[in-house]
């Protein structure tokens, strides 16, 4: 889409992506503590703001409420820092409503490998999960954390929602979340966390959010000469 174009038609889309963007370029700054959880947070709050902007119903309020408790969870994995799981929480809901979203738009048809592949990220992301923190007591919340996004991931993956933007954009945070725990045990000295985990979070929720709201949009628009 031209940038005039993005401007004029998708504010809310535009201030989401620099926000977000620029996010990634500020995060490891000296800028105060308040004032950088806002920017965390802004970049997927306006994701929700953007959702129900852009398109009415029960389903958009759904997606909206999943990246305004996305945006939540930044926040508070910033101001509890070391108490991650309060964070994981908020997700964790977002969660369940994405998960209740995607299974009333389950696809009619799966190919094998369709069904395979949500079977495989069903079962192994919280195996993957539960392996990666070095502190074992950890384990075991990661890992009931890990369902609902699993669950989440597979549910977006065999929905009926574009696969390549949706289901790709869970996969991608998924990803993020395992990095997250993998930067507490074998990845603990390793740069790749902190220069992969915000660019797959926030571009993963990024094609989630345009995905589904993109699809119902296509779907309430009438084909050219159909009557309504």
């Amino acid at each position: 889409m031209p940038q005039r174009a993005l401007i004029e038609k998708r504010p809310w889309l535009l201030a989401s992506l620099i926000a977000g963007i620029s996010y990634y370029f500020v995060k490891d700054s000296q800028i105060p503590g308040l004032y950088l959880m806002a920017w965390k947070g802004a970049g997927v709050a306006l994701l929700a703001v953007y959702a129900l902007v852009r398109h009415t119903g029960a389903d958009s309020r759904q997606i909206a409420a999943v990246m305004a408790f996305g945006a939540l969870g930044d926040v508070l994995l910033e101001w509890f820092a070391d108490r991650i799981e309060i964070g994981a929480v908020a997700f964790l809901i977002g969660h369940l409503i994405a998960i209740h979203l995607y299974w009333r738009h389950r696809r009619e048809a799966l190919a094998s490998s369709q069904k395979l592949l949500g079977l495989v990220l069903l079962v192994t992301i919280p195996l993957i999960a539960w392996s990666l923190p070095a502190d074992r007591t950890a384990a075991p919340g990661i890992a009931l954390y890990s369902a609902g996004l699993a669950a989440m991931a597979a549910a977006a993956w065999t929905s009926s929602f574009p696969r390549y933007r949706v289901g790709l954009g869970a996969v991608m945070f998924a990803l993020s979340d395992l990095l997250i725990f993998a930067h507490v045990g074998a990845l603990a000295h390793s740069a790749l966390p902190g220069l992969l985990i915000w660019p797959l979070y926030y571009f993963g929720q990024f094609l989630i959010c345009t995905g589904v709201i993109g699809e119902l949009s296509s779907r309430a628009t009438p084909a050219p000469g159909r009557q309504q």
